[in-house]
């Protein structure tokens, strides 16, 4: 074999393996959980019982993709590079978009979800200096306590208008895992910060 053909099979594997990573189970789930964003957004944009109801189901399903997409990637082995990309980035979107909409609507206080959405931009963009510079930070287990609270919370709130009967009970058990999830989510950012200080700038601890 010349170098030519080798060139030109080594391309062929590379576009392969990149079909592979873009058309993979994980990372079709990942995909898909990004385009029920604007879906879940449109729906609750309104929030009558019947569109929040829509909306709730969107989100727990969105949110449920989270789950299986990354269960699906280690038990097979699917791993890619893409899927480290999108999945962070289709978490902190549907959390994003689901406080934003429930601060519009007076569920969900302005400061709580702007400590949780600035926590996640200053992890995410930590982690991609720590990257960068050739570290890997593994996922801190607390963030999954987080992730449940976040979920969880935001999801009683979309449907605390549902059932009018159960609407302050709701309301109450979404902010308390609100709560609980910032407190997860400020202890595990500075945990992440500092393993990432601790590896940029050693000298210093």
């Amino acid at each position: 074999m010349n170098q030519s053909e080798a060139v030109k099979e080594k391309s062929e594997s590379n576009d392969v393996i990149l079909g592979e990573a873009y058309l993979n189970l994980p990372n079709s789930l990942t995909i898909l959980r990004i385009l029920l964003i604007p879906v879940f957004v449109w729906l609750f944009s309104e929030p009558s019982p019947d569109r929040a109801l829509a909306a709730g189901l969107v989100f727990a399903c969105a949110a449920f993709t989270d789950f299986l997409d990354g269960y699906l990637a280690r038990k097979s082995g699917q791993i890619t590079n893409l899927g480290k990309l999108l999945d962070p980035v289709a978490d902190k979107l549907l959390v994003a978009s689901g406080l934003i909409l429930l601060v519009q609507f007076q569920r969900v206080a302005v400061w709580l979800a702007i400590v949780m959405i600035a926590r996640e931009l200053l992890v995410t963009g930590a982690r991609a200096v720590a990257a960068k510079e050739g570290f890997v930070v593994p996922a801190d287990s607390l963030g999954k306590f987080k992730v449940i609270g976040q979920i969880g919370g935001i999801l009683c709130l979309i449907l605390q208008g549902v059932w009018v009967q159960s609407e302050a009970v709701m309301s109450a058990i979404g902010t308390g895992l609100l709560y609980i999830a910032l407190f997860f989510s400020i202890f595990s950012g500075w945990r992440y910060l500092m393993q990432i200080f601790k590896k940029i700038s050693p000298q210093y601890w």
